[in-house]
């Protein structure tokens, strides 16, 4: 069994990066985080005709847990920072925000 070590998650914004969702991409996991920073520019080039603002992350995923994660927490701030994280049942795993010590955000 090949296990993933990171997963793409690619979102599309209206013009005011108010209105967005998640946008399909061919290929959204992969076994080395490296895989899925090469392939990143490649896969937002072929959305570019999705959405007026496209903007995705490589988010690392722990193979051990691979099977436990259920959701996938995202928010993008209006300067188009994309903040994202895998969770296991409400608990954060990873996420690549900023340091709860310096929450300077109010997220939703």
């Amino acid at each position: 069994m090949e296990h993933i070590a990171a997963l793409l998650l690619v979102i599309g914004c209206s013009n005011g990066m108010t209105d967005c969702r998640e946008l399909s991409v061919p290929v959204s996991v992969f076994e080395t985080f490296e895989e899925c920073t090469a392939e990143r520019p490649f896969a937002l080039d072929g959305l570019r005709s999705k959405a007026q603002h496209v903007i995705g992350e490589c988010l690392a995923v722990d193979p051990a847990l691979e099977d436990d994660y259920d959701q996938i927490a995202w928010n993008v701030r209006p300067d188009g920072t994309l903040e994202a994280s895998l969770q296991i049942a409400g608990t954060l795993i990873a996420a690549n925000g900023p340091r709860p010590e310096k929450d300077y955000l109010h997220k939703q």
